[in-house]
C-alpha cells in the first residue's frame, strides 16, 4: 500500500548491522528520509540493477519465443513506481520475442555445416543465457547491504526505505496458516481467475505468433523478421500503460484495456481473410502483441498494491503466478495444423480467455470502487489508499481503515 511519509528530517539512522539478517521490524509512521538522497539511490538502482534484470528477463524469454520461430523452419517436422520498474523488467519478455525474430532472420540463413537452421537457433541462444548467466552471479549482490557500489550511508538509507515503503511488517517470519487466510477474502479468488485468463493470451501470442504471421504467405526467413516490428510495439505499449498506471494511481483500467488490445486484434484475425487482407492481418497481430504483457505485469503491481502482509503476498504471487504460466499447456495445444491458415479453433479458445479477464477485471474493480465508499459513509471520512499508513493494516480488509488501490 502507498504511505503518505513526512521527508523532512535529512537524517537517517542505520541499522547496527546491515549485513546480517535483521530482525521481525515493524514501520513507524514517524520515520523519514532525506528526498534528495532518496533519489540519487533509486536512479542508482535503476541504472546498476533493473537493467541486468531486464536482460536477464530477455534471456529467459527467448527460450520460449525461439520454439515459434525453429516451427516456421522445419522444428516440428523432426516442441505507484512499481507499475512502470515492473514493466521495464517485463517489456524484455517482448523484446526478447522481437530479438529472437531478429536472430532467427539472421541464423536461418545459415546454410553450411552439420546441423539444421533451428538448432543453431537453439545453440546459440542457449550459449548466451549461459555466459550471461555467469556475469550476473558474479554482478548482482544478495541484497543492498551486500553492494559494492553503494556507501555506507546509501545501504542504510534503503534499509530505512524498505521499512517506511514494503509491508505492515518488515522482514516478517512467514507463518504458513496466517498466510493462506488471504483466500478467505473473494478478492484472492478473483485475482486468481483474472491470472489464468491473461496466461492463455500472453504464452499463445508469445509461442505462436512466428506461425500466424507465416500463414499470411510470407517465406520461412520473412515471418522471423516480420515478427520484430509486432513484438516491439507490444513492449512499447506496456510501457505507457504502466506509466499512464503509476501517473493516475489507477491500475483495474488498464488491466481490462490491455486485455482488450489482445481480444480485439483475435476478433479482427478471426473475422477476415488473413491471406486476402494481408495488411489488416499484420495489423492484428500487433493488437495481440499489445495486451499480452500489460495486464500480467499491472495485475501483480495492482494485488501487491492491496497486500500489507508479505506472507500473504508470497502464498498468494506463489499460487497465482505459476497457474498463469500453467496455461501454456492450453495454449501449446491448441495450434494445430489442420486449423491453418486462420487457426480458429485456437484464437477462439484465447479470444474467449481475454474476454473473461476482461470482465473479472472490471467486475472486481467496480467492487472495490463500492467497497470504498461504503467504508468512507462507515467512518465519515474520505479516505484513498495512499492515505493509510501501512502499520495500520497489517489485518488487510478486515480493518476500518483499509481502503482498496483501484
Amino acid at each position: 500500500m502507498d504511505n503518505t511519509k513526512s521527508l523532512e528530517d535529512p537524517v537517517v539512522k542505520p541499522p547496527v548491522d546491515l549485513g546480517k539478517d535483521e530482525p521481525e521490524t515493524r514501520v513507524v509512521a514517524g520515520d523519514s528520509i532525506d528526498a534528495c538522497a532518496e533519489r540519487a539511490l533509486v536512479r542508482k538502482f535503476d541504472f546498476r540493477i533493473l537493467p541486468v534484470l531486464a536482460i536477464m528477463y530477455l534471456f529467459n524469454s527467448l527460450d520460449k519465443s525461439n520454439l515459434g520461430n525453429a516451427k516456421t523452419a522445419g522444428l516440428e517436422g523432426m516442441t505507484g513506481e512499481l507499475a512502470r520498474r515492473l514493466a521495464i523488467f517485463y517489456a524484455a519478455q517482448s523484446i526478447a520475442s522481437a530479438f529472437s525474430g531478429l536472430l532467427a532472420f539472421g541464423v536461418f540463413q545459415i546454410h553450411s555445416g552439420p546441423l539444421t537452421p533451428w538448432r543453431y537457433l537453439f545453440l546459440i541462444e542457449g550459449l548466451a543465457t549461459v555466459l550471461f548467466a555467469l556475469f550476473v552471479f558474479w554482478y548482482l549482490p544478495r541484497s543492498a547491504s551486500e553492494a559494492r557500489f553503494l556507501s555506507e550511508a546509501e545501504k542504510a538509507l534503503a534499509f530505512t526505505r524498505m521499512q517506511l515503503d514494503s509491508s505492515a511488517v518488515v522482514n516478517e517470519k512467514l507463518n504458513l496458516r496466517d498466510a493462506f487466510r488471504i483466500f478467505k477474502h473473494p478478492t484472492s479468488w478473483a485475482i486468481v481467475g483474472i491470472q489464468i485468463c491473461l496466461g492463455v493470451p500472453l504464452q499463445s501470442v508469445q509461442l505462436f505468433l512466428p506461425q500466424i504471421i507465416s500463414k499470411l504467405g510470407y517465406g520461412t526467413v520473412k515471418t522471423n523478421l516480420y515478427t520484430v516490428a509486432p513484438n516491439v510495439s507490444g513492449a512499447v505499449v506496456l510501457l505507457i500503460l504502466a506509466f499512464c498506471s503509476d501517473w493516475t494511481r489507477w491500475r483495474f483500467p488498464f488491466i481490462a484495456l490491455g486485455f482488450l488490445f489482445t481480444f480485439l486484434g483475435m476478433i479482427i484475425y478471426v473475422a477476415i481473410d488473413p491471406e486476402k487482407n494481408i495488411n489488416v492481418a499484420y495489423f492484428a497481430s500487433f493488437m495481440m502483441t499489445w495486451g499480452t504483457s500489460a495486464p500480467s505485469v499491472l495485475l501483480d503491481v495492482w494485488y501487491n498494491n492491496n497486500i500489507a502482509s508479505e506472507g500473504k503476498r508470497i502464498v498468494l504471487t506463489s499460487i497465482a503466478v505459476p497457474l498463469a504460466n500453467l496455461m501454456g499447456v492450453v495454449s501449446s495445444n491448441i495450434f494445430r495444423n489442420q486449423d491453418a491458415p486462420k487457426y480458429l479453433p485456437a484464437l477462439i479458445t484465447t479470444a474467449s480467455f481475454g474476454g473473461t479477464g476482461i470482465i473479472l477485471t472490471l467486475l472486481l474493480g467496480f467492487w472495490m470502487m463500492l467497497d470504498n465508499k461504503r467504508r468512507d459513509r462507515a467512518q465519515g471520512i474520505k479516505l484513498r489508499a495512499m492515505d493509510v499508513p501501512t502499520e495500520r493494516l497489517a489485518e488487510g480488509p478486515s480493518s476500518p481503515d483499509f481502503r482498496w488501490f483501484l
